[in-house]
């Protein structure tokens, strides 16, 4: 899995490809970003967070991934009383035969773990399985239609097909089998408090000897750490069994039967567990900051003069000069009012625009909402006018903002053209040296529209007409 933050960064590089609109402006974040310090991960970090600033994006990720634990949580629980109630089902009678106890408890245990170091070791570089995939599927936690879910769910998808994935999922089984492990632990540890057990063996067709040689081995490693086992003489004792066993005898057994569960059992399948969560942690998912996307925003900010006396600036785009038809016009003003009442001769003097007749001019207003956009359109279908736009200096040139300059442009029949507008009603111009905000920024808000007017050969209202 990525970590958190290269979640929240991979999410919003799938969702800008996908030209979502975000709570806050990319391009503004990353202009901003250029001249701040960091690592070009932090500074990828730093530029996603801003931009997903109202935290919509994180609450997705982090939704999912609380579901994806929470499931792993609940199947631990389960695993745990599973292995309680079972333990507790197979120790009802006062007299228990050991080695049958012990196969029950490491048998198929021994056989599953010994079969997954050998697969281990065959299959290094194996993909994760697909039914692990399957079952963890994001698109079965979480309900939604919108882009955020989509890229998010599809964002997880494409983790859980990661390589890494296979030391993921044997850390998840090895949790299940420390879980079962756990719960029969506890059911032995209970039920020897409160019950007392005699211990049998018997066998046709080991011999005694046999037998005792392996009960001896059987208790080295327990007895290694401090647990009792029984000595060749309770062993003898306790063969054919059927009644009450001296208690000392009886505890020597009870102590080799709780230290295999944990020499045997639990502390292999708990180095299993940190092996699988180290290897995973050193195959995990990184920021892949090759991709073209991430190119283009670290090459931006690594640009930079080195020697003036060599550098030549490339020119900044210019919108083309405005050319006002004949016809009659449509004024409107895009999201922002005016506090003058006919703000269009600001820009466009009688002579040289020929607005003498204002019964030419049709004032739409302010467009701002989707009824805005829909009645505006519908009338430049059914009338065919040019429209001049005005656009105030607060307006960003965001994608959203965008989009509709680009809808009106292709529903004018004769053509669009645009005026920009500042503060200042007396001018009435987007006059970077009168505005109230810093000079540089707000000659970087006019270049800004200049490029976008430009690309879209959009023409722009002279200020020198006026």
């Amino acid at each position: 899995m990525l970590s958190p933050q290269d979640q929240l960064t991979e999410l919003v590089r799938a969702l800008e490809t996908d030209q979502h609109v975000f709570a806050t402006d990319p391009l503004l974040i990353t202009e901003k970003l250029q001249i701040e310090d960091g690592t070009p991960i932090q500074k990828l970090h730093r530029r996603a967070s801003r931009i997903d600033s109202n935290g919509a994006l994180a609450r997705v990720l982090s939704k999912i991934d609380s579901r994806i634990k929470g499931i792993m949580i609940v199947m631990s629980v389960v695993w745990c009383i599973s292995g309680f109630l079972g333990l507790f089902t197979l120790l009802q009678s006062n007299v228990v035969n050991f080695f049958y106890v012990l196969v029950c408890l490491l048998g198929f245990h021994t056989i599953m773990l010994v079969g997954w170091l050998a697969m281990t070791f065959v299959s290094r570089d194996q993909q994760s399985p697909s039914w692990f995939a399957s079952f963890v599927s994001p698109s079965y936690l979480i309900r939604g239609k919108d882009d955020v879910t989509k890229a998010a769910v599809d964002l997880y998808e494409r983790q859980l097909q990661h390589s890494g994935m296979r030391w993921y999922l044997g850390r998840f089984s090895h949790q299940l089998w420390l879980a079962t492990l756990t719960g029969m632990l506890l059911a032995i540890i209970f039920l020897l408090v409160v019950r007392q057990y005699s211990f049998s063996w018997e066998s046709t067709l080991l011999s005694d000897q046999a037998l005792v040689s392996l009960t001896q081995i059987l208790g080295w490693l327990p007895s290694m750490v401090g647990f009792g086992v029984p000595d060749s003489e309770a062993i003898a004792q306790s063969r054919l069994v059927t009644d009450a066993m001296p208690l000392s005898v009886a505890r020597q057994w009870a102590g080799l039967l709780i230290g295999s569960l944990l020499m045997y059992g639990i502390v292999p399948r708990a180095i299993a567990w940190a092996f699988c969560a180290l290897m995973f942690r050193r195959k995990k998912m990184r920021l892949d900051i090759k991709q073209p996307y991430y190119q283009k925003i670290l090459n931006f900010w690594q640009r930079q003069v080195v020697d003036a006396d060599d550098f030549t600036e490339a020119p900044a785009p210019i919108a083309p000069k405005a050319t006002v038809s004949a016809g009659k016009k449509l004024v409107a003003l895009l999201e922002y009012p005016s506090d003058q009442d006919k703000w269009w001769q600001s820009g466009l003097d009688n002579s040289n625009h020929g607005f003498e007749n204002s019964s030419e001019i049709e004032n739409f207003g302010v467009v701002d909402d989707r009824d805005d956009m829909a009645r505006l359109k519908n009338y430049l279908d059914a009338h065919p006018v040019q429209v001049l736009l005005g656009i105030h200096s607060n307006a960003l040139p965001d994608r959203g903002t965008l989009r509709k300059l680009d809808q009106i442009a292709t529903h004018a029949k004769d053509g669009l053209i645009v005026q920009l507008l500042g503060d200042n009603s007396a001018s009435g111009l987007f006059d970077v040296h009168t505005n109230d905000e810093p000079l540089d920024k707000q000659a970087v808000r006019y270049q800004q529209w200049q490029t976008a007017l430009s690309a879209r050969k959009i023409g722009l209202v002279d200020s020198s007409a006026q």
